[in-house]
């Protein structure tokens, strides 16, 4: 089973979008690049299932995006366009981490997937 492996927020203000955040949830972040910043998928001590994420810096509409942790982005994407879901865009490689690639839904929504294969 696909686990959500992170979300995504983006934000017009990146220091006001980790001010609130900050502010709301007691979030602590790591800065990545000039347009995004990671927040620490820190829970209590033994707790499990807890996510990280991250905010970026918005450079069209947006809405906020969750990401499924899948065994192989490709497979998963035939899934996908079988069952009447759409690609977006190429499987890209975040160095040192795995690979992430979008779809979208049936109903429009986008998606992430995520796996470890570098």
């Amino acid at each position: 089973m696909g686990k959500v492996q992170h979300f995504e927020i983006p934000a017009d203000d990146l220091d006001r979008a980790k001010k609130f955040y900050r502010e709301i949830f007691d979030w602590n972040y790591q800065e990545y690049d000039d347009e995004t910043v990671f927040v620490d998928a820190a829970g209590d001590e033994g707790e499990t299932g807890v996510i990280g994420g991250d905010i970026y810096k918005r450079d069209k509409p947006q809405v906020p995006t969750f990401v499924v942790t899948v065994d192989s982005i490709e497979d998963t994407l035939e899934k996908i366009i079988k069952s009447g879901g759409q690609r977006l865009g190429s499987i890209e490689t975040v160095p040192g981490m795995g690979r992430y690639a979008y779809f979208t839904d049936p109903e429009g929504n986008r998606i992430g997937l995520w796996d470890t294969k570098i």
